[in-house]
């Protein structure tokens, strides 16, 4: 028996994985997502998979089930500001200027933007910053919403790329997720060769939200997915360039006459799409085969870790 089919043959899919966990589906793809469920490779590239032993482990645990689902527990404005026993208003504020970041969001019936927030996180910021809470807001909170300032979905966008990051196979990979935030014109002036911005197109991320029907509403899911403020995409557009000279010493893209790319790697580029694109999840295992040079994504990764402290504390 192949190893990866042994990993199969004691592995289940999300959807068994959700229900012996006593979690909802979505409730489990965050808590992938958050590293509190950890994944092991499908078959031939297919999507990520649970280990019994992972199953077992997590309901082993004394507070299970009900500190799992704690801990993937999300609010949304209102609910944050509950929690806190704040008005929405001031937590809108609040997390308008980067001090709550947003996990997830979701389109209401009117097609305005819902983020929600780990309920955790939530307490946990309030625990270190009380002050944030009562009285009138700091000076410089106050002068940034006078000019505004809206970081939300510039910090879900920068959450996202972390748990992309941490995924990634291998530098292509990690290049490809990069590349995915960045406008079509922003990526061909950074790569300029045409058979590099394919593969990357080729790699590129399964989107986290199903494509809306409505051509209204998928204009503002597409306005999220992408940056859009000026030193954002300065700095991706920077971590593009880092990513695909990491990825250029691991191996060249692929040619329409590379023959041997397939021979070299053992992979074709429809199996890496595949793979590459079901998953998503922060707390997966990336796969250790030939195709990731020693330390090329941990060393991006841990890059991108210090811009993103540094660009907070700045902002």
């Amino acid at each position: 028996m192949k190893v990866t089919e042994a990993a199969t043959a004691h592995s289940v899919a999300h959807g068994r994985a959700a229900q012996l966990l006593e979690l909802r589906r979505n409730e489990l793809d965050l808590a992938v997502q958050l590293g509190h469920v950890r994944t092991v490779p499908g078959v031939d590239g297919g999507r990520r998979r649970v280990a019994m032993e992972e199953v077992e482990r997590l309901r082993a645990s004394p507070d299970f089930p009900a500190g799992l689902r704690e801990r993937v527990r999300t609010v949304g404005t209102a609910g944050a500001a509950e929690l806190l026993s704040i008005t929405g208003d001031r937590f809108t504020k609040l997390a308008r200027t980067g001090h709550f970041s947003p996990v997830a969001f979701y389109l209401n019936r009117y097609r305005a933007v819902v983020w929600l927030y780990i309920a955790g996180e939530v307490l946990e910021v309030a625990e270190r910053h009380p002050q944030l809470l009562t009285g009138r807001l700091p000076v410089a909170v106050r002068t940034k919403l006078d000019t505004g300032q809206d970081v939300r979905s510039r910090n879900w966008r920068a959450r996202r790329l972390g748990v992309l990051l941490r995924q990634a196979e291998d530098a292509w990979a990690a290049a490809a997720a990069i590349a995915a935030l960045l406008p079509a014109g922003q990526v061909a002036e950074v790569v300029g060769d045409p058979y590099e911005r394919a593969h990357l197109a080729r790699l590129r991320p399964r989107p986290v939200h199903a494509r809306p029907e409505s051509l209204a509403a998928r204009d503002i899911v597409d306005r999220l997915l992408s940056a859009d403020d000026p030193d954002e995409i300065l700095w991706y557009r920077m971590s593009l360039a880092l990513a695909i000279d990491e990825a250029r010493e691991l191996r060249p893209a692929p040619r329409p006459d590379d023959t041997h790319h397939t021979a070299r790697t053992g992979h074709t580029d429809t199996d890496r799409t595949r793979h590459t694109s079901d998953t998503g999840d922060p707390g997966d295992q990336p796969s250790r085969g030939p195709r990731r040079g020693p330390g090329r994504t941990p060393r991006l990764l841990t890059r991108l870790r210090l811009g993103r402290r540094r660009a907070v504390r700045a902002g």
